[in-house]
């Protein structure tokens, strides 16, 4: 291989030296600066995004305990707005309760001064129709017909009243 001709070396060196050197300058003093450039501007471009999302992360967070804040009042009034209802309710459900009872007790109360007074009539039409029986029984057994007064009477001591 001749590049590795250590007597041609010096003429290599020579044609690296005046090949690199102006290469080196004519990219360092044009292109590179170019590059730097591109590449600062990147990074600030990736600096203002990182800003703006830390500003949008902080933002939402504000916005997300601002929300849970607003859902924790909601809730609370919910809870208490239920509270309230059920509480009315209670309360509407024992008034209809004691007016049911009130209710009850005059109909139990009326029933049974219904249920007084049929055994009153009971009792009474038992006392006619035994002083009827009565009458007709003696009248068939002695054959003579006692007064209604006298066999209402008899009925009436016999049962003791």
């Amino acid at each position: 291989m001749p590049q590795f001709d250590p007597s041609i070396f010096a003429t290599q060196i020579f044609w690296l030296a005046l090949t690199f050197i102006p290469l080196y300058f004519i990219l360092s003093r044009s292109l590179l600066p170019k590059i730097g450039g591109i590449l600062e501007q990147r990074q600030r471009r990736l600096d203002d995004d990182l800003g703006k999302a830390e500003a949008l992360r902080s933002e939402a967070e504000t916005v997300l305990a601002e929300y849970e804040k607003a859902r924790a009042e909601a809730e609370a009034r919910a809870q208490a707005a239920m509270r309230e209802a059920q509480e009315t309710i209670a309360a509407e459900a024992t008034k209809a309760q004691n007016a049911l009872s009130e209710t009850l007790a005059k109909q139990l109360a009326e029933a049974e001064a219904r249920i007084a007074q049929a055994r009153k009539d009971a009792a009474a039409g038992i006392r006619e129709a035994a002083a009827e029986v009565a009458s007709a029984a003696t009248e068939r057994l002695i054959g003579v017909k006692p007064d209604a007064k006298a066999a209402v009477g008899a009925v009436e001591a016999a049962a003791g009243d």
